[in-house]
């Protein structure tokens, strides 16, 4: 029986914020010897450096991941009446950022390899009530770019990158962040770039849309105590920006060594029980997540952890059968590899501080199984 010499968890913030303890701290006396907690010069100046990373114009720092989809289509007139394809497996949120404005979700399937949006399968949902397609780079990898946006220029349609698990991904060498009208981050503490704290952030390219995000952002107010249009308060915190500041030096680093393990897990598993997301060529992951899927998902888990080694699972019921959405009228065989994977779908260790003996380890556990 393989023995493992210490418990693996599928993500031990711990490790990466005892390496940078002192660097963060120090930041975080600068935001509190001038009380600079909400918004401010400290979100600034995160803002500008991250914009430059993900090779966009602009960035605009927020409470959340979700905030950022709502705002996002707000910021596009969608409300009320309107439809924005998105797709079936991804996290809720974004359906919520839909759902938000007073629109209607419109799932579609995902491919039986990638798991990522099917351009294939969305054409055929397009309505004349349709106004955007989200599509989401789904585990750190990105979607089908120009699959989807062939179809939101053929049908004047938006498009939004939901970029929240996908910080430093690249699509045929670029980074994702500006290929739609805006992208949306998630700066959640476990993500690849995560905040000590909650936080999330839009890119783009477009002043306009820029400019109308941070009134949006701010009580729909430019001025002070003046307010143009209903807002919200989504700020971005100056703790929360100093973190993800001090981060951003180091997310290249740590984006690379999740790649190190990805290709030993890619390289090593030979074990045909286990299937991998296909990587195409075009696509730069950060593999926020490694996930597989297996046959007997109980009896997997079951097996790693006998074995102390703790997997996770994202996510086991896809968006169209969650029971917020029952008034869509749903049912499941609707989407079937949307379906196939929320039923068999594994996320084994993945982060940036696992140790070479550790990854060999859930490697020869992996192929024992």
């Amino acid at each position: 029986m393989l023995l493992t010499k210490n418990k693996i968890a599928c993500l031990d913030l711990k490790k990466q914020h005892q390496l940078i303890k002192k660097e963060v701290f120090e930041a975080f006396e600068k935001v509190y010897d001038q009380t600079a907690f909400s918004g401010g010069s400290f979100v600034e100046d995160f803002e500008k450096p991250f914009a430059t990373f993900c090779h966009t114009k602009y960035a605009v720092g927020l409470d959340n991941g979700t905030s950022a989809l709502h705002l996002a289509l707000l910021c596009l007139g969608i409300g009320v009446g309107d439809e924005v394809i998105i797709p079936a497996n991804t996290f809720i949120a974004t359906a919520w950022g839909v759902s938000y404005t007073g629109a209607i979700p419109i799932f579609v399937d995902c491919t039986s390899d990638t798991w990522e949006i099917d351009p294939a399968k969305i054409e055929e949902k397009i309505s004349s009530k349709t106004k955007a397609i989200i599509g989401v780079h789904l585990y750190g990898q990105p979607f089908d770019i120009d699959g989807v946006k062939k179809l939101c220029e053929k049908h004047n349609l938006y498009l939004l990158e939901d970029a929240a698990q996908a910080q430093g991904a690249t699509y045929k060498g670029t980074p994702v962040g500006g290929f739609g009208e805006m992208a949306c981050f998630s700066f959640y503490p476990g993500k690849n770039l995560g905040a000590c704290g909650e936080a999330g952030g839009i890119t783009t390219n477009n002043e306009k849309y820029y400019t109308h995000l941070q009134s949006l952002r701010n009580h729909g107010s430019v001025v002070r105590y003046y307010h143009d249009e209903i807002g919200f308060n989504m700020r971005m915190g100056g703790l929360e920006a100093a973190s993800l500041k001090v981060k951003l030096k180091y997310l290249g680093g740590w984006n690379n060594r999740r790649r190190e393990i990805a290709a030993l897990y890619q390289q090593e598993v030979n074990n045909s029980k286990i299937k991998m997301q296909a990587q195409p060529d075009w696509s730069g992951s950060v593999y926020h997540l490694f996930v597989v899927t297996v046959e007997d998902r109980d009896g997997f888990m079951k097996y790693l952890n006998q074995h102390d080694i703790y997997p996770a699972l994202h996510y086991p019921v896809p968006c169209h059968l969650q029971k917020a959405y029952d008034n869509l009228g749903y049912k499941e065989g609707d989407f079937p590899n949307a379906e196939y994977l929320a039923a068999h779908c594994v996320s084994l260790p993945m982060f940036a501080e696992l140790t070479d003996d550790e990854v060999s380890t859930v490697i020869n556990c992996l192929n024992q199984y």
